[in-house]
């Protein structure tokens, strides 16, 4: 027995040995006499280097080059906004990759897009990846769309590098991250992490167009049978873990030379709408003193909410205000009313409300000062922030290590939909370098060399929890 036994023990080793220094394809003889020999498939090829894969570059340009002409605006702007003409045959080219590259597609009642890779254990929880092609208006063609397209062309690298899943492997293309349409941001993946109060929300919901949620979501082949949106829904550990591929939309890996980013927590969003009303009247003809006017409070507002995030003390604290109407909007017309949306973010919750609550006491004072009536405050949503699992920051740092590329610990102070994909598994998020951390303008751009690079790691990053 101990004769045969070490004859045994050779023969594995040598053989393991081989398999580790040749090339894999399909008629890889080695792969398949230890397959043979041990009874059981060889799920794990050594990604060891950066050439054990490979990035199909200039088809993936032509695919994010052709996705970009689905616009409402001319190149090299995009435009591309929920359930409209772009949107609905953007919608088909991405399942149009996802078919060629032998995934399975189906599609939700707002039109979350899952295309499947099968694992050779599918009863296993899958492992997810994925994000948006929305466009806000005159933005940019990489936002969003790197993270679908790439997802894809990672699955491809691994195909290539023939690699067989244990777990399987599923790209997510979400519905609306972008809020341009209907004033809520990542629709589709709040919808996916259970949001009741959203789906009962959506039935009263209109565009500015007063068209209403479902009308457009029909009109795109969506929410056909029924208003109900809980077949959206995925329960709790529906996926053993979700990471998402994004350009960085700030400076930093750029001007530090970092080709990879690797995600640790996403700053936590909170939107707010704000409505003044005054008399309004004649310019000319109503004296300073007799004045209710409502565009006035409405700039003191805009003031006080950079005054109240510099007073936080944090460098992670941050206040917009992106929009801001008046009405009458007349040269000659004092404003009877105006409209403010604010955006603040911090990855301290805590911090944050603060700052909200600040806000919210201003608005009542400058209306009580100006004699104008403060006739809504309205929090839209005032969302936790995320934190990436530390098993999925560990698997995305090996991944960058084996394949020689320097990475470095960041916070997204951005929001992705992977802060709500992270309510229904472990999340993670890689970032690439994007120029002079342009986004949401024409101007977007990232090279396809870092675009490779994050697909690599994405790639190993997939295989590596893929076989967890």
């Amino acid at each position: 027995m101990g004769f045969r036994f070490s004859h045994v023990l050779q023969l594995f080793l040598i053989l393991s040995f081989s398999f580790s220094i040749l090339a894999h394809n399909e008629q890889d003889p080695t792969t398949k006499i230890m397959e043979d020999f041990s009874g059981y498939p060889i799920h794990e090829p050594q990604f060891s280097t950066s050439t054990s894969f490979s990035v199909d570059t200039e088809n993936l340009q032509r695919q994010i080059d052709e996705l970009s002409r689905y616009s409402d605006t001319p190149a090299p702007s995009v435009t591309r906004i929920l359930y409209s003409e772009k949107d609905v045959l953007a919608r088909r080219f991405i399942k149009s990759i996802m078919a060629s590259s032998g995934l399975s597609v189906r599609e939700d009642a707002v039109g979350n897009i899952f295309g499947r890779w099968d694992g050779h254990e599918p009863e296993l929880t899958a492992v997810a990846t994925g994000s948006h092609i929305d466009a806000i208006p005159y933005s940019g063609k990489y936002d969003g769309v790197v993270g679908v397209l790439g997802a894809i062309e990672a699955i491809n690298v691994l195909r290539r590098s023939d690699f067989k899943p244990k777990r399987s492997l599923e790209v997510i293309m979400f519905t609306s991250e972008e809020p341009t349409r209907f004033g809520i941001s990542c629709l589709g993946s709040r919808l996916l992490a259970g949001n009741d109060a959203l789906a009962n929300a959506l039935k009263g919901t209109v565009d500015g167009q007063s068209i209403s949620f479902f009308d457009a979501a029909r009109s795109a082949g969506y929410a056909t049978d029924q208003d109900d949106l809980s077949s959206v829904f995925l329960k709790k550990g529906s996926y053993s873990a979700f990471i998402e591929l994004h350009i960085e939309q700030g400076p930093l890996l750029e001007e530090e030379g970092i080709p990879i980013g690797v995600v640790t927590a996403i700053a936590a969003p909170a939107s707010i709408k704000v409505d003044f009303e005054g008399n309004g009247g004649h310019a000319g003809a109503v004296l300073m003193p007799y004045r209710n006017d409502a565009g006035l409070a409405a700039a003191e507002l805009a003031l006080t909410v950079e005054k109240h995030v510099l007073e936080s003390g944090s460098i992670d604290t941050v206040g917009t205000v992106g929009i801001l109407e008046l009405h009458p909007g007349a040269i000659n017309s004092i404003p009877s009313k105006s409209h403010l949306e604010i955006d603040t973010r911090d990855i301290d919750e805590k911090r944050r409300n603060n700052v909200i609550e600040k806000i919210h006491q201003s608005a009542i004072t400058i209306a009580k000062n100006r004699n104008v009536t403060l006739s809504e405050f309205k929090i839209v949503n005032q969302d936790p922030p995320a934190l990436s699992d530390a098993s999925i920051v560990k698997a995305m740092e090996a991944a960058s290590k084996e394949l020689n590329l320097n990475h470095k610990l960041m916070i997204s102070r951005a929001y992705h939909d992977s802060l709500f994909m992270a309510r229904v598994s472990p999340m993670g998020m890689i970032f690439i370098p994007c120029y002079k951390g342009y986004s949401h303008k024409p101007e977007e751009f990232s090279t396809t060399g870092d675009i490779a690079n994050g697909i690599k790691v994405l790639a190993l990053t997939l295989a590596k929890l893929s076989l967890a």
